[in-house]
């Protein structure tokens, strides 16, 4: 594995809190781990709560509710922002965005507060091989287990 590849993917699994497998062989996920993360991530200038941020703010923009819970889910676990800042930002976006694509952001902050209360109370952690397997579904329509 390259320099570029192995600094992307350690980035990409900070910045989701997961561990990604390397995915030899897909030209999409080679432009995710080594520009996305590997180049743009990892630049100087802005928090990874900034990022996150802006991130979510697009994502709520395009009404893209799967990854704005990997987004939300990411967030929290690296404790960049807590479930009210969370819903703070669906009530003050849906005023720039609208209602329908407010309340889809907020409908996805709900879900993986919730998931992620459920597990607290039966004493489990986080599922980072669930996460992974969410991220990989939604690009490419299966899971590691697949």
């Amino acid at each position: 594995m390259d320099e570029l590849r192995s600094k992307g993917l350690a980035k990409m699994n900070e910045v989701y809190g997961w561990d990604m497998p390397d995915i030899e062989g897909d030209p999409y996920f080679d432009l995710t781990v080594e520009h996305l993360f590997g180049a743009i991530w990892t630049r100087p200038g802005l928090s990874m709560r900034d990022k996150r941020l802006m991130t979510l703010t697009v994502v709520a923009a395009l009404g893209n509710s799967d990854l704005a819970e990997i987004q939300a889910n990411a967030a929290l676990h690296n404790e960049e922002l807590t479930v009210a800042e969370l819903k703070e930002m669906a009530i003050f976006l849906t005023h720039y965005l609208g209602f329908p694509l407010g309340s889809k952001l907020d409908g996805a902050i709900s879900k993986v507060a919730a998931k992620r209360r459920k597990a607290a109370e039966k004493g489990q952690g986080e599922d980072k091989k669930a996460n992974v397997n969410d991220a990989l579904k939604m690009h490419s329509g299966t899971t590691r287990e697949d």
